[in-house]
């Protein structure tokens, strides 16, 4: 599997400005991307006044969490203790899942890092743009994090956002509690969180179990379906590993199509899966999909709020999708006469409206 540059996300290239030495150089190699991301950039900021969403007061919110982040994220990294605890790779595999449950993590995998894993390059923040990543554990341990159900089926608006960003919270802590407990045995370990990343977290988090890629390019869990963030502690740490699972998503997705159809921005492929990069899959225009996160000021999350994984399919039928047409149909004919073309909440929760 091709590597991927964390210097080609949209995240990272909506940080080179104009005229400075990053912005040169990535754009010197990738000239074909300067036009559209320079049209972007003139959009409001996430969030920001002019945008869709935008309210004065409740708006900061957003801003608040990912601020905290950003100034947390320098602890995800420390020095482990000098003396090492050495245990069975079983009973730590338990304590690490079991303190990861404990501080609210609702799901726990374990993968065996390999290259793809990793980004090849960062790119991110200024003062580590094109710094090759050679720093790489053995061990990632990924959890998820539920979001708030309502509170998505409110995308696009404002509460989907401070939802999501709840989630990039819960999962930061989450995986600072991890990291510090491991280096407090004498192991390295590293919390990878958002902003903060080595590593493309879905790739862990499929290959630890957790779930499978859906038509939105957004990992399907059988619990919770995409409505979930992310976490990821690398460490090397010995610990015993999970097998990834296939469940039924693509062969779901491939009769669903629901997250194409409704997707404002056309984002989402609403064709069968091509061939990119020697893998097979539905390919996402990031582009697109960010255009209306700047001009909505929320990152809309419609994909995630239509998708009928994200309210849970009952066990007989979840059993059965991989194989059986007849039960994809009965799922889809269900969610249709329950919610029609997509499950929505209009009204502001309480505490925001007032």
């Amino acid at each position: 599997m091709k590597k991927h540059d964390e210097r080609d996300t949209i995240f990272a290239r909506m940080n080179y400005k104009e005229g400075t030495e990053i912005y040169n150089d990535y754009y010197g190699r990738n000239p074909q991307l300067e036009e559209i991301d320079e049209s972007l950039k003139s959009l409001p900021e996430m969030g920001g006044e002019g945008s869709v969403m935008f309210n004065r007061v409740n708006s900061p919110m957003v801003d608040a969490a990912f601020r905290y982040l950003s100034d947390i994220r320098k602890y995800s990294e420390g020095q482990a203790a000098r003396s090492r605890v050495e245990a069975d790779p079983a009973v730590m595999t338990a304590r690490v899942k079991g303190l990861a449950r404990f501080f609210n993590a609702k799901l726990v995998g374990i993968t065996e890092m390999k290259d793809y894993h990793y980004y090849s390059h960062r790119g991110r923040h200024e003062e580590n743009y094109g710094q090759e990543i050679d720093r790489k554990h053995k061990y990632g341990i990924v959890f998820a994090v539920p979001m708030d159900q309502e509170m998505i089926m409110r995308a696009p608006e404002l509460s989907e956002s401070i939802a999501v960003v709840k989630g990039y919270v819960d999962a930061a802590n989450i995986g600072m509690m991890l990291s510090y407990y491991i280096r407090e045995l004498g192991y390295d370990a590293r919390n990878h969180m958002d902003g903060n990343y080595l590593l493309v977290a879905p790739l862990a988090a499929r290959d630890a179990g957790l779930g499978e890629f859906g038509r939105h390019g957004l990992i399907i869990t059988k619990e919770y379906g995409s409505c979930v963030r992310l976490g990821v502690v690398t460490t090397d740490m010995p610990l015993l590993t999970d097998e990834a699972e296939e469940f039924g998503v693509r062969e779901f997705c491939s009769d669903c199509g629901r997250c194409a159809r409704t997707c404002p921005g056309k984002a989402i492929s609403s064709r069968e899966m091509e061939e990119y990069d020697g893998v097979l899959r539905w390919k996402i225009n990031p582009e697109e999909c960010y255009r209306r996160w700047r001009s909505l000021g929320t990152d809309c999350g419609i994909c995630i709020a239509n998708c009928p994984f994200t309210y849970g399919i009952a066990e007989e039928l979840l059993s059965k999708i991989k194989f059986s047409p007849e039960s994809r149909a009965e799922v889809l004919k269900s969610f249709e006469a329950k919610y029609g073309i997509r499950p929505i909440i209009r009204e502001d929760p309480e505490w925001l409206a007032k």
